[in-house]
């Protein structure tokens, strides 16, 4: 998938996953897609939550070797 930034947050537990895409997030156009890799497995819940609460749209998410990739679009 296409993304204009990438987030490494691998080794940081929550909040921070979120707190640093909502930073990134602010920093970037509507529309645009920042792809965010995590390893806390709490994280999947947290961008769930993330998404309904801002509406940003989270486009996809997936599992990969104890890895969590997430792709979120900017409202």
């Amino acid at each position: 998938m296409h993304f204009d930034k990438e987030l490494d947050t691998r080794g940081l537990n929550c909040p921070l996953p979120i707190l640093r895409t909502k930073k990134a997030l602010a920093d970037m156009a509507s529309g645009q897609i920042i792809k965010v890799v995590a390893t806390d497995p709490g994280a999947v819940k947290d961008f769930q939550s993330f998404s309904r609460q801002t509406g940003h749209e989270l486009v996809s998410h997936a599992e990969h070797d104890r890895e969590f990739i997430f792709f979120m679009k900017k409202k």
